[in-house]
């Protein structure tokens, strides 16, 4: 083996110990294909904050050949889905080769790297099974990301855990503590089980970030086909039964995390309040801390925007942000046709679309919707964007719907391509982003974060991060929410009238008629969000919450 591992910078004494992070995407910047939403771009900012702490981190990942998916049209507009080949010439092929079992057959795993000084991360190792070694299901587990196949997706989580841990032995790298950025990496713990043959020897060495915020979005599964693919890593089924399974016919991967891990953390303070509801009734689960998500502000700021406010030139802000809005409105005229005016309240609502984020709640009263789109005296532009799952199509359908309506309205728009360069650009064109989950649903949440470092002003629900740093109508407006004991279409009902009244009566007559007061919140926005949603802070708790002993 030629290839020898180091990180290009010095190690600072206060993040010495080794720490190894397994996550199934991660998004660093647009040229890098390897990420699906929230999930990635948390990764990838703790990355780039590893980095600039100094941290002695080494990411772990899978070099997905075709990526999340393409978003691409139909003739008529909607949604399409397209799996294309990416080519990667900035990775750097160690010519590593090894095994790890999946389904009971050696699978050959090639390791490619990314050095730091490319993206200004930590180092981060992504694993291929594409090989020519391989047969053709082989080969297929590197190909999509979540793929919807439960056996793909198993053998995924088998190439990430295991082989991700055998190739930290095989390049003598020993990590001090194994990071799991959710579950899908939890064959590690297995792999170490096997290995130290004491579960308190895992747990001085493994942890756990969760960011599902519902049990009933815990994955399980049956132990029949996870043994079936050999997701124990040799592993007896009886242990597996006896030791992480309470009908001893299934296996929910959150409960076994939590099991396994000596620390744990949720993604907010609300989360943690959630996860503890949730899963104190269970024996043999490990702390639980509350890290709350963050965005890294040096690759997310609008460096522009924030010379402005910190001269306190609001002449100079509206002259930076209208060429931040008519650089997006650029895009919008590109993809749907429409030509946009920098001086109109811009709203956006851009992030994964999935039902609980309800990326339609705009339109749930149709009546309300067309008033606000048609006022005259507060003019409005509305601009959508967001990446399904590419199986999910109810989410399908939802992004489908929001293209009709936008072809009935020059003021209304919707964009494929979400990814950091879109989400970038959205960001720093909006003067309103939309943040509408239901109710304890949301996790953290961190679309709404680095829309603050660019100065765009966050209308939102208080779920997830939100409540940690929202005041109302001082750096965000707050939607009254509902109790989430309500069935979820009298949620909707009650939400949404919330959202018009906010958007009609505060924040849009705000914004023509007092740009002092707009100014002044969005300031707040920006200065506020800065240090405790900046991933510095974030990957430091780490070290001394989560890593600590």
């Amino acid at each position: 083996m030629s290839f020898t591992f180091y990180h290009e910078y010095t190690i600072d004494e206060k993040f010495r110990k080794k720490v190894a992070y397994f996550c199934m995407e991660f998004a660093l910047d647009q040229p890098l294909k390897t990420y699906a939403g929230g999930l990635g771009f948390l990764a990838g900012s703790f990355m780039k904050s590893a980095y600039e702490l100094n941290q002695n981190i080494v990411g772990i990942g899978i070099l997905w050949k075709y990526g999340y998916y393409n978003q691409t049209r139909k003739q008529d507009q909607t949604m399409d889905v397209l799996f294309e080949e990416k080519k990667y010439g900035f990775l750097i092929d160690t010519k590593i080769k090894f095994k790890v079992t999946v389904a009971c057959k050696e699978v050959w795993v090639n390791a490619f790297f990314l050095p730091s000084h490319v993206f200004k991360s930590a180092p981060i190792f992504f694993l291929s099974t594409d090989l020519p070694e391989n047969d053709y299901l082989s080969k297929t587990i590197c190909h999509k990301l979540y793929d919807s196949n439960p056996e793909t997706s198993i053998a995924a989580s088998i190439l990430l855990g295991a082989g991700g841990s055998k190739l930290l032995s095989l390049i003598n790298w020993e990590p001090e503590i194994y990071h799991m950025n959710e579950s899908h990496a939890l064959p590690i713990g297995f792999y170490l089980l096997n290995k130290f043959k004491e579960i308190n020897l895992v747990k001085e060495k493994l942890v756990y970030t969760n960011h599902t915020a519902e049990e009933g979005a815990n994955k399980i599964s049956s132990i029949a086909l996870l043994e079936k693919m050999s997701y124990f890593c040799g592993l007896s089924t009886d242990f597996i039964k006896s030791n992480f399974s309470n009908d001893k016919s299934n296996l929910n991967h959150t409960y076994v995390a939590l099991m396994l891990s000596g620390k744990a953390n949720a993604v907010s303070e609300l989360h943690k309040n959630k996860l503890l509801t949730i899963w104190e009734k269970y024996n043999n689960i490990c702390p639980i801390h509350a890290i709350t998500n963050a965005q890294n502000f040096k690759f997310w700021q609008k460096e522009c925007l924030y010379k402005t406010i910190e001269k306190n030139d609001i002449n100079q802000f509206e002259i930076e942000k209208k060429k931040c809005k008519k650089e997006l409105f650029e895009i919008v005229a590109d993809q749907c046709g429409e030509i946009y005016d920098e001086n109109i309240c811009t709203l956006v609502f851009a992030k994964r679309f999935a039902a609980y984020k309800r990326p339609d709640l705009l339109l749930y009263d149709i009546d309300r919707f067309l008033k606000l789109i048609t006022n005259s005296k507060y003019p409005v532009q509305i601009i959508w964007a967001g990446k399904p799952y590419p199986m999910d199509y109810f989410g399908i359908g939802v992004f489908d719907k929001i293209v009709n309506v936008c072809k009935s309205h020059n003021n209304c728009a919707i964009l494929v391509g979400y990814e950091i360069s879109l989400s970038k650009s959205l960001k720093s064109g909006s003067d309103i982003w939309l943040n509408t989950p239901r109710i304890g649903h949301e996790a953290s949440g961190t679309s709404g974060m680095s829309a603050s470092m660019n100065g765009a002003i966050n209308v939102g629900i208080q779920d997830g991060w939100f409540p940690e740093f929202a005041k109302n109508e001082e750096n965000s407006f707050v939607i009254k929410a509902c109790e989430n004991s309500l069935q979820d279409i009298l949620q909707d009902e009650k939400d949404a009238e919330n959202l018009y009244t906010i958007l009609e009566n505060e924040a849009i007559p705000l914004y023509y008629e007092n740009r002092e007061k707009w100014f002044e919140i969005t300031k707040k926005s920006m200065l506020n969000i800065i240090p405790n949603f900046d991933s510095n802070r974030m990957a430091i708790e780490y070290y001394e919450t989560l890593y600590s002993k």
